[in-house]
């Protein structure tokens, strides 16, 4: 599975922003896609997911700021960001696992796209 991430971009706080995934492969339905996210000096971290079924999962830091979604007949996941703050200010990575099961562990999943960056200015 390839994964192409896209739809970074520098914004102001309080903006909106669409992140978008791209994935290969004819069973993109049956995996669990997530977003994570690595600011400068940081660890990578956990920030939304998505199973085959549809269950949505957020870290709390973006929880009713963020909506993950997905459209299995483009094979594409989506991140729509709003009310945007400084510290959301990272790259962001698409990750996906065929599994039908959830976790936030970057050790969980198999495959991960390149990032694409996010810079919010106060």
């Amino acid at each position: 599975v390839q994964l192409q991430a896209s739809g970074g971009g520098l914004v102001q706080a309080g903006d909106s922003l669409r992140l978008s995934c791209a994935a290969s492969g004819r069973t993109f339905s049956y995996y669990i896609m997530g977003w994570f996210r690595q600011a400068p000096g940081k660890e990578r971290e956990f920030v939304a997911a998505i199973r085959n079924g549809g269950n949505t999962y957020y870290a709390d830091s973006v929880k009713g700021r963020f909506t993950i979604s997905r459209d299995n007949a483009k094979n594409t996941v989506y991140l729509q960001m709003s009310r945007l703050k400084p510290e959301d200010t990272a790259d962001y990575y698409c990750a996906a696992k065929e599994s039908p099961y959830y976790s936030a562990s970057v050790y969980f999943y198999d495959y991960w796209g390149q990032g694409t960056q996010v810079t919010v200015s106060s």
